[in-house]
Formats: C-alpha cells, structure tokens, sequence
C-alpha cells in the first residue's frame, strides 16, 4: 500500500485546506484593429452572461447598449476576471477587478507613416510631413478627450452666454449648435477620433463631411497657436522625428486637406473655405453629419470612445 501524500496534485485537491491561493497580475497592451469584430464577440458574450436583480432583462439590455457603443465597454466583458478564470481548467474565481485606460504607449510612427521622399527627382511638391502630422495628431486626440469629458460634466445641458469658460470644446463653435442634444456632441467628439484615425493609418485627414471640416479647422488653429507659444514643447514632443521644410505649414494644410472632397455648393469662384462657411450658415447642425457624395463612408459601425 503507497504512502499517503499530503499535497494537493490530485483530482480533490481544490478541496484540501493546503491548495495554494494565488494573485495573478496581468497587464496587457492592447491595440483595437478590427471594431466590428470585437464588438460582435462582446455582444454574444453579453447573451450567455446571467443578470441578478429586480430586473435582468433591463440590466442586459443596457450591457449591449454599451458594448454596442463603447469599445471599453467592449473589453471589460470579453476580458472580465470570471469569464477568463472560467477558461482554465483545474482553478476557480476568488475575486478580481478589472482596470482598463487608454495609454500613449502605441504612438503612430510617424516618420513611417509619412516618409520624406526627396530622392526621387519631384522634391518641391506640397506633403504633409511626419512632424506636422505628428503635432496635429496630438491636437485631434487632446480636442477629442475634451469634447468627452465636456460631454461627461454637462450632458444636454445648453452652452449659455457667460458660461463659455465653463466648457473647452462646444463653446467654441458656432451658437447655433450651441442647444445641441448629447447624441450631436457625442457624434461631434467622434469626428476628432476619425481624423486621428486617419493620420494613425498614414492617410491625410481629409473631411468628409462638414463636421469633419470644422473640427480640424479647430485642430490646426490649435496646432498653430501651441507652436507659437510653447516652441519648445513642440520641439521636445517631436523627438527624431525627421524635419523638413514643410513642417507645419498650416497655410499648406488649408489649401490640400479641405476641399478634396466636397463641398461643391456656392459660388466656385469663391475659395474653398468661403463655400465652406456659406455651407455651415445654410446647414442646420443636424446635418453636419451626412457625408460628401464623392467621400468613402466611415464605418458606421466603429463606435464611440466613450
């Protein structure tokens, strides 16, 4: 007959009163490629999921809604502590929190994204250059996380004369839209994210429709009064990106990044930009949003940041 062991190596040992009890720490980087794809895999992990309470049903309901919409939302089921306890054998659940947070950690490089091409005899031609894309990207991305967090202090609340210095990004724009509902600002804040997006890909951030235009008019102002008063920072922010002498050149970026697509309204002797402003004066906010007809359609898919 064999000698009794005392340590848990078998099939019972979960329930021995020496089974080790361990904390796990996992930190991952996460880079979101493919929006639909996740958000599809978060809603059906939202229909296999139990609610408790006065009202599941409610409560499953305003899950998918969020996962629909957020891509944290999204995460926070696909990779909450129980769902990914549950997909290993041999352990069980004795607690867990989840933390995501977005982080600066997966920079676009920008010198690959908008290489310098003078060896090819067309030195001279206008491009948007890795440090001007460098400095408006951050522009976009810091215009996006106020409009959200504009977004998260007032909700629907109007933007009111006297109140201006109260907000950072919808005071900014024109009265009109200044009653706008929290749907419109959200759809607005996105309009940043698509631009950023744009540049992240390599792509120059052409507007597609006439929200699009006066978020990165917003975004180059910006860009431009940053460089004036703190040189020095943007120096520091560029690191070895390469210089050039079309860095941040925002007459440049007026006259190649607006107009490509759209809008073909007004007087055509009129520049781009003045058209643009008949545009806005004769749109009601509403329609910021219905894209150019000779501009690719954004995924309407893709979601909200927050």
């Amino acid at each position: 007959m064999g000698e009794r062991s005392d340590h848990p190596q078998g099939p019972g040992a979960a329930e021995d009163s020496s089974a080790q009890e361990i904390e796990a720490t996992v930190v991952l980087g996460i880079r979101i490629t493919d929006w639909p794809a996740l958000r599809a895999a978060a809603l059906a992990a939202v229909d296999e999921l139990d609610f408790d309470g006065a009202d599941p049903a409610g409560q499953r309901t305003e899950l998918l809604r969020e996962v629909a919409d957020d891509p944290n939302a999204a995460l926070g089921v696909l990779l909450h502590p129980d769902r990914l306890v549950a997909a290993v054998p041999g352990i069980e659940a004795l607690g867990g929190t989840l933390e995501i947070s977005v982080t600066d950690d997966f920079a676009p490089d920008f010198a690959e994204l908008f290489p310098l091409d003078g060896e090819d005899g067309e030195g001279g031609d206008w491009t948007l250059t890795p440090r001007t894309a460098c400095l408006l990207h951050t522009q976009l991305v810091g215009l996006a996380d106020a409009a959200y967090d504009d977004l998260d202090e007032h909700e629907d609340e109007p933007v009111t004369e006297g109140d201006e210095p109260d907000w950072t990004v919808y005071a900014r724009l024109p009265r009109r839209t200044w009653p706008m509902h929290r749907t419109w600002r959200r759809a607005f804040a996105r309009t940043f994210d698509d631009l950023a997006e744009d540049l992240s890909l390599g792509e120059w951030p052409l507007p597609r429709c006439l929200a699009e235009e006066v978020a990165l008019r917003m975004a180059l102002a910006d860009a431009r009064s940053l460089l004036g008063a703190q040189p020095e920072s943007v120096a520091d922010m560029m690191g070895d990106l390469p210089a050039d002498l079309y860095d941040y050149d925002w007459d440049g970026c007026a006259d190649e990044l607006f107009g490509v697509y759209g809008p073909d309204e007004g007087d055509p002797d009129l520049e781009t930009a003045d058209r643009t402003d008949q545009l806005l004066a004769a749109t009601h906010p509403e329609g910021w949003f219905l894209g150019y007809e000779d501009a690719e359609e954004r995924d309407p898919q893709r979601g909200y940041r927050r």
